[in-house]
């Protein structure tokens, strides 16, 4: 995680890197060895080493051996995942890990050997909880949050690691003094926000806007250092094994993956849009990060069944079916859907306290958890209307969000619920509409089935190949549209996509580019031309492994250089998201093309329609306001140094505060929207809105002008492409 340094949008960064102090080696080594003893790999954990090592060793797309240069890298990458900005482990440190591990290490996991691993992992823990206690030493003296000349390097990632104690201790001085200031400033716009809801309640628009606890920044680093402490105590040799399993898997690639039990059925739900568990989404409560609430509960599920269960209720402890109620105050969200989560039919215990009761009024619910059918997650499909020389154009909208398949239940001959099922019906209803075309939106689709998306394809085009793969020997095949020539959907079509399209959703867009089908509009997807196959039958857990390619019909790959556009818009995401900067990402290539016939006439038209594109873009006032967002957030993230002088960050962010209320207040100006006041109006409007939005379902929630602004464009260029033919 890189340190933030500044607010780039909307917020200021609070949070930072932790970081570790670095003791005498006697004290460490002890340390480490207790840690160590507390936390060992069980039988299951050894045979799932032993057998995913020997998969990624012999069935990788790569072919790539477990040998002494690959098990170098996987220790690199373990520690990296360790201590990915170079500040917790000494250089000498580092030098020893590879002298005694780095030939061996692939060997040893195959051998399900992961004495190794635990130990780098216990002197991991026993240096971070030497920093925490550290830091807490520290916070009890006087800091100085003015020094002109000191500045904190931002970014670690690829530098050298500290040769000694000296230096590591005067980082992490250097450290607190960021995080103090940045705390500082954060209380004192908070501060100027609070009042700004006190001046105008409107702002708040109906919300509760509870202003976060009353601490100092001393005291809030003191609070939030005594709980990762407590969180080092929480360590399971899950957490252990998944470390270094992962880091042997991703020196592979960055889509061969290990998951953990708990983390395995999130993996499932991904993919079949259903989980097993009590029905209620979570989140920290505002105001106080020490407590979850629950926000929603779905309709049917097993806790809106037993009428116990009620928005706002804080979680403050579980206990599953017979054990002991675990007090989870403190904890992230994260770790407890982990608890709450389980397999159909098993029993959890949930102690829930009512907003604004006391602790003695806490009360207990038993609830039995079951699947949970998740509809808001499915094709969503709407009309939009444009007006363009007083006449009014009627266009369908698919936003398909991922390519999901509950294969499971196809297998075991049960109702199933799929996307190309969704997407057929949907495509006819929007058809029936008397649409004049249809924009499929995958933007921020991660992808899902090889299988749907084929069906999908061969919905909207006549016949043909639709994707070819590659494995690791050279064997090529083709997926080919197998509907008889049946044709869902032959109108006039669009695909939007950006950074976020990953996977399934560039083989679509991609094979309808090629085909000449629809225009592609948007920015380059992400680039993650590999599939993997999922492996669910293993000892322990579940994980993927990379083991061919997409090619598209035309020969090129889809792997790194992604899918590039028709219609190019602005990009909002920051391109180190995408596959083109992953670590060990494989390469961009080629094959022979696939005989295929184009099915449209887009590419004649695409220059015209670029141009046109580009001109009302240019005077579109959301388009305008993404444009600067995007600038004022790369001249953020391009500052390699912070200032340990507080006035000098107070101006800076001052200053990039200033650019953002400028762009939105434009923006407002030119929607006919009467324009914030100040910084602190804009910020408080934006946690009403963000609290308003998160208390609906997904399918309720309106999209936001920047984003809708999209859609219309696509609309536009369709229409444009009419007007185009019909010449």
């Amino acid at each position: 995680m890189k340190l933030q340094t500044l607010a780039c949008a909307i917020a200021l960064a609070t949070g930072g890197v932790f970081f570790s102090h670095t003791i005498n080696q006697a004290m460490a080594e002890t340390n480490a060895i207790n840690a160590s003893q507390s936390i060992q790999p069980s039988q299951e954990q050894a045979l799932v080493t032993r057998q995913l090592a020997t998969l990624v060793d012999r069935q990788h797309y790569l072919n790539m051996r477990l040998d002494a240069n690959t098990s170098n890298r996987i220790l690199d990458m373990y520690i990296d995942s360790l201590d990915p900005e170079h500040t917790l482990f000494l250089a000498s440190e580092i030098e020893q890990y590879k002298k005694e591990y780095g030939a061996t290490l692939g060997a040893r996991l195959k051998a399900g050997d992961l004495s190794g691993p635990f130990a780098i992992h216990a002197h991991y823990r026993a240096r971070l909880k030497e920093f925490y206690e550290f830091e807490l030493a520290e916070l009890k003296k006087n800091q100085n949050l003015n020094q002109p000349n000191q500045f904190i390097d931002t970014d670690r990632e690829k530098a050298a690691f500290f040769s000694s104690k000296e230096e590591l201790q005067n980082y992490w001085r250097k450290m607190l003094v960021s995080q103090l200031i940045n705390l500082t400033i954060a209380k004192q716009e908070d501060q100027a926000k609070q009042k700004a809801l006190k001046d105008d309640p409107s702002l708040a628009n109906g919300q509760d806007l509870t202003s976060p606890e009353d601490l100092t920044p001393v005291q809030t680093l003191t609070k939030r250092y005594t709980r990762q402490l407590e969180r080092i105590g929480r360590t399971k040799s899950d957490d252990v094994l998944e470390r270094i399993l992962n880091a042997m898997t991703l020196t592979y690639d960055p889509h061969s993956n290990y998951f953990p039990p708990v983390d395995a059925m999130e993996l499932n739900r991904q993919t079949t849009l259903q989980l097993e568990g009590i029905g209620v989404s979570i989140r920290p409560e505002r105001g106080n990060e020490d407590y979850t609430k629950i926000e929603t509960i779905v309709d049917g599920g097993p806790a809106s069944k037993t009428g116990q269960v009620k928005s706002g209720d804080r979680i403050v402890g579980v206990a599953q079916d017979g054990a002991a109620m675990v007090d989870v105050i403190g904890w992230p969200s994260s770790e407890i859907v982990g608890l709450i989560r389980g397999k159909r039919g098993t029993k959890v215990s949930v102690k829930l306290l009512g907003a604004g009761a006391s602790m003695n009024q806490a009360r207990v619910v038993t609830i039995t958890r079951d699947v949970i059918q998740e509809e808001d997650a499915g094709v969503r499909s709407r009309i939009v209307e444009i007006t363009r020389d007083g006449k009014k154009h009627k266009f369908g909208v698919l936003e398909i969000p991922s390519f999901y398949l509950n294969y499971r239940a196809r297998r075991a001959g049960t109702d199933y619920r799929s996307v190309s099922e969704d997407t057929n019906k949907a495509l006819k209803s929007l058809a029936s509409q008397n649409v004049e075309g249809i924009i499929i939106d995958l933007r921020n689709n991660p992808g899902g089935s090889l299988e749907e998306v084929a069906k999908m394809i061969g919905q909207v085009i006549k016949e043909g190949p639709v994707v070819q793969i590659r494995d690791g020997n050279g064997n090529v095949s083709v997926f080919d549209d197998t509907d008889g020539g049946a044709q869902t959907y032959a109108g006039p079509l669009a695909v939007l996509i950006n950074l976020a399209s990953a996977s399934a959703s560039e083989i679509y867009s991609a094979a309808l580019q090629d085909y000449d089908r629809a225009i592609v509009i948007g920015s380059t997807t992400t680039g993650k031309g590999t599939a993997q196959v999922q492996l669910d039958s293993l000892a322990y857990g579940q994980a993927t492994l990379t083991q061919r390619k997409f090619y598209r019909v035309t020969g090129g790959s889809t792997q790194n250089k992604g899918v590039v556009p028709d219609i190019k818009l602005v990009d909002i995401y920051d391109e180190e998201f995408g596959e083109r900067k992953a670590k060990n990402a494989l390469k961009w290539d080629t094959i022979p093309t696939a005989p295929f016939k184009r099915e449209g006439s887009i590419q004649p038209y695409v220059a015209q329609l670029g141009e046109k594109s580009k001109a009302r873009v240019a005077i579109d006032p959301q388009f305008q306001y993404l444009e600067t967002r995007t600038a004022i957030a790369k001249q953020a993230k391009d500052q390699k140094q912070a200032s340990l002088d507080i006035d000098k960050r107070k101006s800076e962010l001052i200053a990039l505060e200033s650019k953002t209320l400028a762009a939105e207040n434009k923006r407002r100006a030119e929607t006919g929207l009467k324009p914030y006041s100040n910084w602190e109006s804009y910020q408080a409007s934006l946690d009403a809105l963000a609290e308003s939005r998160a208390k609906m379902k997904a399918n309720q929630r309106p999209a936001l002008a920047e984003e809708e602004t999209f859609v219309n464009e696509a609309a536009n260029v369709l229409l444009d492409m009419s007007h185009l033919k019909n010449k």
